[in-house]
């Protein structure tokens, strides 16, 4: 009553947020029409667990609970949003509250309960929020029961042809796959323009943290890369951990990297990536990369983060270096013996290793997963009618690599310069290939190596209808294969000697007669 009657004599809204033991956690003055909820970090959240407060505050247009009430009630797991209206001596007159649903009814996931007078309230708040709290928790523990993985709804903004945002989506859920993370569900909102600070509507990202809290969900995967600000933005407004597409992929490439030198490319990538994102957020920065810096009181500690994540950078790069000048010694030494280079490259989980092996009897690993192979493998191998040469594999390229993949990865793409022949692999089974060669294609001309000479390859014919075969083979001017059965790869091979003597021949004319 006293709040009401100073929100009335001030004519601004007033609110408490009141914690389970009955204690005012906060008070906050707002303006007329709203009040700003301050910073609940410290408050539990999470694993199917409300936030452990309730909000209740006033209203002077004699208006029930807005859409911001609502946003505010999701997006910070309340236990309860109440509101207060004011009749004109300002005495409290209506009460309207609202709490979450453990599952959404009739396309709503929040209940709005009937309004009350002052002398109607007979709410057992307590039991309501436990009862809400313990469904939520039991939801949650049934899902994480079904498997072990991160669980994690994927999320598309884009202005982007439907059926392209549908493909890039499709590959999201395959790379989140690839890390062991079980997809619960997808969502892809279109914009005619996306939003600079949450990349959708706060509306639509309300709606997400519902459904997480509902299906037991812990991470929010983005398809679109996210800026600094873009993360500080969304994870002010939600506790999920948010990761984007490029850092997916960094993830995949740590749990893949075996060699030391691909442990260094991939830590470098990674942290390259967070320097910009330390943003003093200390939950945020813990949710977005494991608590890479960012963790502490202050700015101070913030500074020396990002001192130490500097240096570290430093003494990765200057490692790097050095192994590229071993990398250039060996390569020096293989031009010295003269021996043709011919580079395998293709879309991630194109088959490349699997024809490696075919190839060159050799062992390298085969997985049925994106970037199984990151470290480059050299096998020689002896052609029927000529000298021997050495097949080379290479890491996979994706849709939009991450330049910082790009940059640190450039020791091991620098294998491709000295190439003599590119033979690129395709999938011709995946609905997608068309864009996996126009990816392909765009990064080999980002490194400048579209100069090499490119044999197509047409992987896992023996899956596909022999007339679909021709039909893309004619279409793609490729050679079909199954690069696990050597029995197909004849008119490679022979295609593969065509082009060496070629060059040969090439190189024969235009080197000068030797004095006799």
């Amino acid at each position: 009553k006293a709040i009401c009657q100073l929100s009335f004599e001030i004519r601004r809204q007033i609110g408490i947020l009141i914690d389970r033991h009955g204690r005012t956690a906060y008070v906050m003055v707002g303006t007329h029409q709203q009040i700003m909820i301050p910073n609940l970090e410290k408050y539990r959240s999470g694993g199917g667990r409300l936030k452990g407060l309730r909000c209740v505050h006033t209203h002077l247009q004699n208006e029930p609970l807005t859409q911001d009430d609502l946003m505010d009630l999701a997006l910070l797991n309340l236990d309860l949003m109440a509101a207060v209206t004011i009749d004109a001596q300002g005495r409290p007159d209506r009460i309207h509250a609202a709490h979450l649903l453990p599952e959404g009814r009739n396309g709503a996931n929040w209940e709005i309960l009937s309004p009350l007078g002052p002398g109607e309230l007979d709410i057992d708040c307590e039991g309501l929020i436990r009862s809400l709290e313990s469904e939520f928790a039991r939801k949650a523990r049934a899902q994480k029961l079904k498997g072990k993985w991160d669980r994690a709804v994927l999320v598309s903004v884009t202005t982007a042809p439907k059926r392209v945002a549908q493909d890039s989506m499709a590959e999201l859920r395959e790379l989140a796959e690839s890390c062991q993370i079980a997809v619960i569900d997808t969502v892809i909102q279109h914009r005619q323009r996306v939003d600079p600070r949450f990349l959708m509507g706060q509306g639509k990202l309300s709606e997400l943290v519902i459904l997480a809290l509902q299906k037991g969900v812990d991470l929010l995967i983005f398809d679109q890369e996210l800026n600094p600000s873009q993360i500080r933005s969304i994870t002010d407004l939600t506790e999920l951990k948010v990761i984007d597409r490029t850092q997916l992929i960094l993830d995949i490439f740590a749990q893949r990297a075996q060699s030391r030198e691909g442990k260094i490319q991939v830590e470098l990538a990674q942290l390259k990536y967070l320097l910009p994102r330390l943003l003093g957020k200390g939950t945020a920065m813990s949710r977005l990369a494991g608590g890479i810096g960012g963790r502490g009181p202050g700015e101070t500690k913030l500074e020396i983060d990002r001192r130490r994540v500097r240096n570290r950078i430093a003494r990765l790069e200057k490692s790097l270096a050095s192994i590229q000048k071993q990398r250039a010694q060996r390569r020096a030494k293989r031009n010295k013996k003269g021996l043709p280079i011919i580079s395998i490259i293709g879309y991630t989980n194109a088959g490349k290793s699997t024809l490696l092996n075919t190839l060159t009897r050799s062992s390298v690993l085969v997985e049925s997963r994106l970037f199984a192979t990151l470290d480059p493998t050299s096998r020689r191998k002896r052609l029927p009618k000529e000298a021997e040469v050495i097949i080379t594999d290479t890491v996979g390229f994706i849709r939009e690599l991450p330049q910082e993949l790009i940059t640190a990865f450039r020791a091991t793409l620098e294998e491709l310069e000295d190439a003599d022949l590119l033979i690129h692999v395709i999938d011709m089974s995946n609905a997608r290939f068309p864009h996996q060669i126009e990816s392909v294609e765009r990064i080999l001309e980002n490194l400048h190596l579209d100069s090499i000479p490119v044999l197509t390859v047409l992987n896992k014919q023996d899956i596909l209808d022999p007339l679909a075969v021709k039909r893309l083979t004619r279409r793609w001017r490729g050679i079909p294969i199954s690069a696990n059965d050597e029995h197909t790869l004849v008119p490679l091979l022979d295609r593969i000697e065509a082009y060496i003597r070629r060059v040969k021949r090439s190189a024969n004319r235009s080197s000068p007669a030797k004095a006799l």
